[in-house]
């Protein structure tokens, strides 16, 4: 038996890996999970991806620095997720810019791909304007886009 991922995720080399568990709230009235409920669970692993990779996001946005904001979310719904289904969120970075970011994601049961999003996100000023994101965080994403040392849970 494999022991379970952490609460935060972990890294399998450079996938992050984020465990969810499909709560009778996640369902509609036929048990399958509504598809807003998707992004939920993406927009979490990706928080907590970065969060472990050392990206700390609100110590930006405290600093004034500024905050991502999702610019483009393509997602394909492949099968239902239903009541009480362990589902597994993958996230890998697929591309980093010095101001974007864009990220695959993927939601399986067991060995069945349930649903797939490719996102970007752009960091930008308080204003509200892209602006480049912190050189560490840019070499944060660089290291992910091949594979590394595992990274560890941070919080």
């Amino acid at each position: 038996m494999e022991p379970p991922i952490p609460p935060c995720g972990q890294f399998d080399g450079t996938k992050h890996l984020f465990a969810v568990r499909t709560y009778f709230e996640d369902t509609d009235v036929s048990g399958v999970v509504y598809h807003a409920n998707y992004l939920r669970w993406f927009e979490r692993a990706r928080s907590d991806m970065l969060r472990i990779a050392g990206i700390d996001q609100r110590a930006a946005h405290d600093a004034g620095l500024g905050a991502y904001a999702v610019t483009d979310m393509a997602l394909k719904y492949k099968a239902p997720a239903r009541l009480d289904d362990a589902v597994l969120i993958i996230s890998r970075v697929a591309d980093v810019s010095p101001a974007t970011c864009r990220l695959d994601q993927e939601a399986w049961r067991d060995d069945q791909l349930l649903c797939t999003a490719a996102v970007r996100v752009a960091f930008v000023a308080p204003n509200g304007r892209a602006r480049r994101q912190p050189p560490e965080w840019v070499a944060t994403f660089r290291a992910l886009l091949s594979p590394s040392e595992d990274v560890q849970c941070k919080g």
